[in-house]
């Protein structure tokens, strides 16, 4: 299933250490897929439209984590090694994006659930605990990330001229 293997990938992606470290502009949202015009159809199948949608949610939902991502490391250097601060901060930036990684994990539960009940008998109990996994795995991103963030090590002071 290519939308599985998308949103492993941007799992992976968001888990990789390199989020952290990379400055990250305000998100755009995807466009909308272009509806088909009468010469040209939709693609065969009962997902298409369905998984194309899911594909530019999984666009936008990459961005908003890499933007939690970078304010999670913004918060830490500002904290300036005072850890309770860090920790509150990093509180709230969980509690403002989880609503965000929750609704995406139940669209991705939803619609892989939705294909296994279309998908042949031999592949249905896969995708049922496929979908519970990846619904798991995309909840605990902001907590990854919060772990990532404060294990990153703090910024060296600016070199002083002697």
């Amino acid at each position: 299933m290519r939308t599985l293997s998308l949103l492993t990938a941007a799992a992976a992606v968001a888990l990789s250490g390199p989020v952290l470290a990379q400055s990250v502009a305000p998100p755009t949202p995807a466009a909308p897929p272009a509806a088909p015009t009468p010469a040209e159809p939709a693609a065969p199948g009962p997902d298409s439209s369905g998984e194309a949608a899911l594909e530019a949610s999984a666009e936008v939902f990459k961005g908003r984590i890499e933007a939690m991502a970078d304010d999670m490391r913004t918060a830490v250097t500002a904290a300036d090694g005072d850890r309770a601060r860090a920790a509150a901060d990093l509180d709230a930036i969980v509690a403002r994006y989880q609503p965000e990684v929750d609704a995406f994990a139940s669209d991705v539960e939803t619609f892989i659930t939705a294909q296994a009940a279309v998908a042949p008998e031999a592949e249905r109990a896969g995708m049922a605990a496929g979908a519970t996994a990846a619904a798991t795995q995309i909840r605990a991103l902001p907590m990854m990330i919060r772990a990532q963030a404060e294990a990153a090590p703090a910024p060296a002071p600016p070199a002083t001229p002697q």
